[in-house]
């Protein structure tokens, strides 16, 4: 028995033991690997290239500027899922959550069946404005908006069910508007979900390959993001994309290191 404590620590079973330890391994060996076989001593050189130069910028933006709008549109979404007394809310909260299940690639091809050139929208947008979405940067951030936004989603709503709503019921008693109030009121009560939900968002967006090379193809400098810049050099430049994997497994690791308080830190 431990000092201090009353609480005797089962030994654990090795039938559980074991396994475990080898879907650990079976985890962190190919990342391991990865940091193994990095060409560590030209990697400076290759990570300022200019093809590493252009998808990592490219990337950059436009994951940031599909995290605007997965925040712009993700948002008042969670709130109507959370509050509202909407019918069938149940039915629309499955619907939010079918990117997280579908195959990228499908969602490539449905977002080109309805924002392709003769797509169900995309032909209006195309006659009546001359914008063509597809095989554009603007088609890479609709892509990786579509498959990020139910994180943000997800995340915001359960952040929103667990915020007290007596607190906006004051502020609209005292005269705030529902604006307001979700303002000043509801916004800064779940701004920690809100955050863990744009900072998950950006990096699946960061990360997206399937529904952006069928949306939005895959060209240099406009369309070619990092995880497409590593399926390319995978056939000519193995070195370049190892170098490529290396700084996408970084930025991973940051964004759970930005998140640690969320799900590192379990209880003791």
């Amino acid at each position: 028995m431990r000092a201090g404590t009353g609480v005797r620590r089962a030994r654990l079973p090795v039938v559980l033991v074991v396994p475990a330890v080898v879907g650990l391994a079976f985890l962190l060996l190919p990342l391991v690997g990865l940091l193994v076989r990095a060409p560590w001593g030209t990697l400076p050189q290759r990570l300022f290239s200019a093809e590493v130069g252009d998808a990592l910028l490219l990337s950059l933006v436009c994951a940031s500027l599909a995290t605007v709008v997965c925040v712009v549109l993700g948002v008042p979404l969670a709130w109507v899922l959370a509050r509202s007394d909407l019918p069938g809310r149940g039915v629309l909260r499955a619907l939010v959550t079918v990117p997280l299940v579908l195959p990228p690639v499908v969602g490539g091809v449905a977002l080109l069946l309805v924002l392709g050139r003769r797509g169900l929208v995309g032909q209006y947008l195309d006659a009546w404005f001359g914008i063509s979405l597809p095989f554009t940067t603007a088609g890479v951030v609709l892509a990786e908006a579509f498959v990020a936004m139910p994180f943000l989603v997800i995340s915001v709503e359960g952040a929103l069910r667990a915020a007290d709503p007596r607190f906006e019921e004051a502020a609209a008693t005292l005269g705030a508007s529902r604006w307001l109030a979700f303002r000043r009121v509801t916004l800064p009560s779940v701004l920690p979900g809100l955050v863990a939900g744009t900072v998950l968002c950006w990096s699946r967006a960061l990360g997206e390959f399937g529904a952006t090379i069928t949306f939005a193809g895959n060209y240099p400098g406009e369309t070619t993001t990092m995880p497409l810049a590593v399926y390319l050099a995978l056939e000519s430049d193995p070195d370049a994309a190892i170098v490529l994997s290396v700084v996408l497994l970084l930025v991973s690791v940051g964004v759970l290191a930005g998140l640690r308080d969320r799900w590192i830190r379990g209880a003791a």
